[in-house]
């Protein structure tokens, strides 16, 4: 099947699939950017590394390029180990389908585009440390839709 076979449109009046692939979001201290360092250390940068048909792709919007590069089909444990290695923060969440209504419009950020990839429209959301605690909070986290499906 064709990649464009596979992207699909939401059709009004059809129901909306309520999850999507694993995301592993991991937040990282380490920046070249000066003005940056006035955030929460270990909590300066955030990305994502998305599973999509058994394979990763990291999705890294940085302040002066996008970058995505494939990761190949391994173990979600082997992405684990590669991005704890490099002392980094995780937090494991699926996408959601976001209400059918204009985000908040922001300036484009890691945590701005991490939160669309996630489906998030939480608009006070503005830096990495805020993103871990709307991710992590009790009530956001449903451990049993982290499991493959």
């Amino acid at each position: 099947m064709s990649a464009e076979a596979r992207i699909t449109r939401h059709r009004p009046g059809t129901p909306r699939p309520r999850f999507g692939p694993r995301v592993l979001v991991g937040f990282s201290g380490r920046t070249d950017i000066a003005w940056l360092r006035v955030l929460r250390p270990g909590f300066r940068h955030c990305f994502a590394v998305i599973e999509c048909e058994g394979l990763w792709l990291l999705y890294d919007p940085a302040a002066h390029q996008t970058r995505l590069q494939p990761l190949g089909a391994v173990a979600m444990g082997t992405v684990l180990q590669w991005l704890q290695a490099d002392e980094v923060t995780v937090v494991c969440r699926r996408t959601v389908d976001a209400p059918p209504r204009l985000a908040p419009i922001r300036p484009y950020t890691c945590v701005e585009a991490v939160k669309r990839l996630l489906g998030i429209q939480a608009q006070w959301v503005i830096t990495p440390w805020q993103l871990f605690r709307q991710l992590t909070a009790p009530e956001r986290i449903n451990t049993k839709n982290m499991k493959k499906t």
